[in-house]
């Protein structure tokens, strides 16, 4: 049986007019049955209420000529179906509903009409109708939109108002955004004579004081241990040894290692990349100056070298920190809205951003073949500094395009945020082992809930013997 509806108190429910219509016309023109009417009027029946058989009263009611209107609720009728279902018992309409004849005066439709008035207050007064009804009420899913189309006038009014003092919000958070911007100005001032100190201990261009040298770790009282008692043991061998070391000078390839060591940059560099890569010599941060637009650019600075004469290459990331009017509520702070990258003059034959490739061309006329070279873009971490631009004259992006913009904003926010404050961090790896081990905590998180459910699954078993009991899971590592 299909689907039905069921209309609340308040006047006439949907359909219920024009079954009444229905019913008249096909009494005025002669129609034959209740079955021929109702096929005339596209309406389905209710969904099957699980109701004991009706009182004979209902009975005959369900029988008489009209076809019913109900103002609590109205039970709408099929053409494929012409039945009522209650419990396992169906009330078939009578096919001589209507009879042969046709209603001389309109005292027959004042009369069906009592007749459904009757029928609509049996059954509302029927507890099995009532209880099915509750029952079909309480398991309808409520959203908080129908919830709030629910209410009153008045009340939807008010709701308004506290989304004009969210809006207002939202703008007092934008300005708490521009004054952290400010500070971060402020803050990177103090922390550039530390990174410029860093550069100098990378490049090797000033050596650190033994008192800048020294770092406590974890390990310590077991390396001084294993120290003392290296030390008296070959003293004289780790003598020559230290003399043989090599000295390199600074940190080699600093950079270019914490490129290797993060998944998100990694991915970018090609195999042709990395001799370029390991010439990288700094990475700074600068922010926007006051009164300009919120603003952040990544200096990338290279030492002379055989692939470009750029001794910086930039890339600059333009944010916004205000409310969009037409979604002011999706506001959580500045976001990066485009960027632009740089030119890089590269050598002769080492621009790695692009390919040639050599093509055959057949002419036409002649059949001759003739081979020419082209130029193809090619996969490259340089190809970071030439971005894909953010459409701004209303034109959307495709999804892929999309998609390598943000990742283009997500990479240019990594570097800001975490490789340029931490970058000895992500050198060691330090900073890497600590992000494992965050997702590492979470994915815990999910297997106690998984072991939780386990044991849910065993009280089951004991309380019902007949259920198979589950099959003892591996042991896991506390």
């Amino acid at each position: 049986m299909r689907g039905g509806v069921v209309a609340g108190h308040g006047g006439a429910a949907p359909g219920a007019s024009e079954a009444t219509a229905a019913a008249t016309a096909a009494a005025a023109g002669g129609v034959r049955s209740g079955r021929e009417a109702l096929g005339r009027v596209d309406i389905t029946w209710c969904q099957e209420w699980d109701l004991k058989a009706p009182a004979p009263e209902e009975q005959r009611l369900l029988e008489s000529s009209e076809v019913p209107t109900f103002e609590p609720f109205v039970l709408f009728a099929s053409a494929s179906r012409h039945n009522f279902q209650f419990g396992d018992q169906n009330v078939q309409m009578a096919d001589n509903s209507f009879s042969d004849g046709v209603p001389s005066d309109a005292l027959e439709a004042t009369k069906n009409a009592s007749n459904a008035e009757k029928l609509t207050d049996q059954v509302m007064q029927n507890p099995q109708v009532l209880a099915a009804l509750q029952e079909r009420l309480d398991n309808v899913s409520h959203t908080p939109s129908s919830y709030i189309e629910t209410l009153p006038k008045a009340v939807k009014r008010r709701i308004n108002a506290l989304k004009q003092l969210q809006v207002r919000c939202a703008h007092i958070e934008a300005k708490f955004y521009e004054e952290v911007h400010d500070l971060e100005r402020k803050y990177a001032a103090l922390y550039q004579p530390l990174f410029d100190k860093r550069r100098e201990f990378i490049t090797g261009d000033v050596e650190p004081t033994d008192a800048e040298s020294e770092w406590h770790s974890e390990n310590e009282e077991e390396d001084k241990l294993a120290g003392d008692v290296k030390n008296k043991v070959v003293i004289a061998e780790k003598e020559a040894a230290t003399a043989e070391e090599p000295n390199p000078k600074g940190i080699p390839e600093f950079w270019f290692t914490i490129f290797r060591n993060v998944d998100m940059l990694s991915e970018l560099v090609q195999e042709y990349d990395e001799p370029i890569l390991k010439h990288l010599q700094d990475i700074k941060v600068k922010f926007s100056d006051p009164g300009q637009p919120m603003s952040f650019v990544l200096e990338f600075h290279f030492e002379p070298n055989d692939y470009f004469t750029n001794s910086v290459l930039t890339k600059t990331y333009k944010m916004k920190s205000e409310p969009d009017q037409a979604d002011p509520f999706s506001f959580e702070g500045p976001e990066i809205v485009d960027c632009d990258g740089c030119a890089i003059d590269w050598k002769k034959g080492k621009n790695v951003t692009v390919k040639t490739i050599k093509k055959k061309q057949k002419h036409k006329g002649r059949g001759t073949v003739r081979t020419i070279t082209k130029q193809v873009p090619n996969d490259s971490f340089f190809n970071f500094f030439s971005p894909l631009k953010a459409s701004g004259d209303g034109e959307s992006l495709d999804e892929d395009s999309e998609f390598t913009l943000a990742s283009d904003f997500e990479i240019g926010h990594f570097f800001r945020e975490r490789i340029v404050p931490r970058a000895v961090l992500y050198f060691t790896g330090e900073a890497i082992e600590d992000d494992d081990n965050f997702e590492e905590g979470e994915e815990g998180e999910e297997e106690e809930l998984e072991g939780d459910e386990e044991g849910e699954d065993e009280d089951d078993a004991d309380i019902n013997p007949k259920k198979e009991p589950s099959q003892p899971s591996e042991c896991k590592q506390q």
